[in-house]
Formats: C-alpha cells, sequence, structure tokens
C-alpha cells in the first residue's frame, strides 16, 4: 500500500510538472510580451510629446521643392501654357478648374504651393555635438528676440557715441538729414515673428518698438538707416490706383483734359484748357458772378492753387442740381482730377493725401416717421 501510494504521488507529481510547464511558460511568455508592448508605447508617447511640432529636413524639403517643379510643368503642358513663365496665380487658376470644389472650408479644397509656403521656417540647430548651446542667449528661450534688442542698443549707445564727439569737437547739430520714412510701416507682430522665427508677446513687440522710435528721434540716427529699414514695409500708393485721363489737344493743337466730379445731387463736367489765361466760366457764366459766397470760391480754386498753377489753365465748367456749396464741391472734385494729366507723380500723391482726389460721400440724412427731423425728435410732455 505504501508502495502504490508513493508510486501513484510520483505519478501525480511528474504528471502535474509536465501539465502545468506549457502554462506557466506561455504566461510567462504573454506577460514579457504585454511588458514589452506597453513600455515601448509609453516610450513612443513620451517621446512624441516632447517632439514638440513636425521637424522637415532639408533633403525632405528639397525633394519637395522637385516634386513641385515637375508637378508644374506637367499642369502647365496641360494647360497649354509656357511652363518657364507659369507663375503661382495660373496654377491656382488652373487647379481650380480641373479640381472644382464646394467646400466651404478653405483648408480642405484642394492647392498647389511652394513647399516655402506651406513648410513653415525652422530654426538651425542651436548646440554642438557636445550639447552645449552656440548662442549665449539661448537659454533666455527667444534668444533671437532678445539678440536683436541687443544690437538695437548697441546702435543707440553708438550714435550716442559719435553725437558726444561731435559736441566735443563743436559740430554737433541738430538740423541733420532725417530719414524718409513715409510710405512705409512697421513690422507686424506676426511679421516680426516669422523674421526671428520666434514667438513673442504683445509686451516684447511694445518693447521694440519702443527702442526703434528712441533710435529713430536722436539727430544722427540716418547713420543707421539700412538698419531700420529691415524692420520696415513698403505701403501700397493709393494715387497709383488713381485713373487718370488722356490729355488730348483741340484742331489748334491746346492741350486740354476732361473729367468728372459729384457731390451730394450736384453733377459737374469740366474742360480744362492748358491755354495760360486763367479764365473760369461755369454755365457759361464768370465764377465771381456764379459763386456770390467767397468759402465757394475758395473751394473751386483751392486744388489750382495748391499744384501752384493758378492762371495757367482755361476752365470750362458746368454743373447742375444741389445747392452753390455741392456744386463748388463737384467743381473742386472735377479740377482735381483733370490735373492729374498735367502733373508728376509725387504730386498726384501730395493731391490724394490732401484729400483733394477723395469724393465726398456726405449727403442729408433723411427724415425718420415719427421724428421732427433726421435726429430731432418731438418734444415730449408728459400730460
Amino acid at each position: 500500500m505504501a508502495a502504490c501510494r508513493a508510486a501513484r504521488a510520483v505519478l501525480l507529481r511528474g504528471g502535474n510538472s509536465g501539465w502545468t510547464a506549457v502554462p506557466r511558460r506561455a504566461r510567462a511568455d504573454r506577460q514579457l510580451l504585454s511588458r514589452q508592448i506597453c513600455v515601448s508605447t509609453t516610450a513612443w508617447r513620451k517621446n512624441l510629446a516632447a517632439a514638440g511640432p513636425e521637424k522637415f529636413s532639408e533633403e525632405y524639403i528639397k525633394k519637395q521643392i522637385e516634386e513641385f517643379n515637375i508637378g508644374k510643368r506637367h499642369l502647365a503642358n496641360i494647360m497649354g501654357e509656357d511652363p518657364e513663365t507659369f507663375t503661382q496665380e495660373d496654377i491656382d487658376r488652373s487647379i481650380a478648374y480641373l479640381f472644382p470644389s464646394g467646400l466651404f472650408e478653405k483648408r480642405a479644397r484642394p492647392v498647389m504651393k511652394h513647399p516655402d509656403l506651406l513648410f513653415p521656417k525652422q530654426t538651425a540647430i542651436q548646440w554642438g555635438e557636445d550639447g552645449r548651446p552656440f548662442h549665449y542667449l539661448f537659454y533666455t528661450g527667444k534668444q533671437a528676440y532678445y539678440s536683436l534688442m541687443h544690437d538695437t542698443f548697441g546702435k543707440v549707445l553708438a550714435i550716442e557715441k559719435y553725437q558726444d564727439s561731435m559736441r566735443n569737437k563743436g559740430l554737433f547739430t541738430k538740423d541733420t538729414k532725417q530719414m524718409s520714412l513715409t510710405g512705409s510701416r512697421w513690422l507686424l507682430k506676426e511679421e516680426l515673428q516669422e523674421l526671428l522665427v520666434e514667438n513673442i508677446s504683445d509686451h516684447d513687440y511694445t518693447r521694440f518698438l519702443q527702442l526703434m522710435e528712441r533710435l529713430l528721434s536722436m539727430p544722427y540716427c540716418a547713420m543707421e538707416e539700412e538698419f531700420v529699414q529691415r524692420f520696415r514695409r513698403q505701403l501700397e500708393v493709393q494715387s497709383s490706383k488713381q485713373e487718370v485721363p488722356a490729355v488730348q489737344h483741340d484742331e489748334n493743337g491746346v492741350a486740354f483734359s476732361q473729367a468728372e466730379g459729384r457731390r451730394k445731387t450736384a453733377k459737374a463736367s469740366i474742360k480744362l484748357r492748358d491755354c495760360g489765361i486763367g479764365s473760369i466760366t461755369v454755365n457759361g457764366k464768370s465764377y465771381l458772378l456764379y459763386f456770390p459766397i467767397l468759402q465757394d470760391r475758395e473751394q473751386l480754386m483751392f486744388p489750382l492753387h495748391f499744384v501752384d498753377m493758378l492762371g495757367r489753365f482755361n476752365v470750362e465748367a458746368s454743373v447742375e442740381g444741389g445747392g452753390h456749396s455741392a456744386q463748388a464741391g463737384a467743381l473742386r472734385l472735377a479740377i482735381s482730377r483733370a490735373l492729374l494729366s498735367f502733373v508728376s507723380a509725387g504730386e498726384m500723391e501730395s493731391m490724394r493725401q490732401a484729400g483733394l482726389l477723395t469724393p465726398d460721400p456726405r449727403a442729408k440724412e433723411r427724415k425718420k416717421p415719427g421724428q421732427a427731423g433726421a435726429r430731432k425728435k418731438f418734444t415730449w410732455k408728459k400730460r
């Protein structure tokens, strides 16, 4: 009995050991596999979060540019255009024609842009193989911005030093050549961020403008004109959009120009003759008799006085509608437009800035129902 029990115990022990060995190994393998997957997933998520925005290498950008150039040539051939003169406007028009889309969101529509327009600029590597940063302002977090502020303040100090040297020599004067900044503006905050490839706050942008204005307030600021112009953008000259009437000639060879103007309900049309007499007639009468009020006559003569051409032109005008003030305003605008045929581009821009080429949109406001006038109300009585 004892031997049978011992044998049965050995068989059961051996059977159990042989039967349970496989599940234990399988469970161990599963635990090891699951542990490896969890570790790799966690590390992948951690690396993804630490990487920040997606980076694109120079080789990738070059490859995209090559593919864009090939695609542009194919698209030009499809549209029957010359690939060498195929511009981005032509590409946009062709894409809109070949792939019409009614999607409301513009970013969801098919586009074909140059990679420089699609991929944002990236900062270059800022540390060496030993892990040390190249720039001494690296740990400020805005090294490009603070480097710009440092350089600008250095230029301010250099101008001050030059001014002190001129004072010591007795040659200092405030009547120096100033920078011409007309027709330009400072870079916007977004444009400055794109230039620096860094994000800056509104306070940082304000400090930058204050420092640049301090530089411009110095008498010898023209020394750094090239530096200042880097941070300004030229504005589009509005006078270039102005329609200039063509100069015509009559049978006697006298040059003349025609133009029209409006003010409220008054309409005026004039003929400006380059004769050199200086007579002005309105509806067949002299302007002195047609406009008895001095202010109306001044309005009429102001464009000729502004460009210093009094007595050079003969003005033949016809006007209808409106009162004397509205008619004088309509004639002033018409004369200003006709003068564009005889002035330079600089004088044209000066006339625009003086408001001579801007129509006056003001008109009499209509009376409202339930009121005594356009704004006036009836007297309110409690009883």
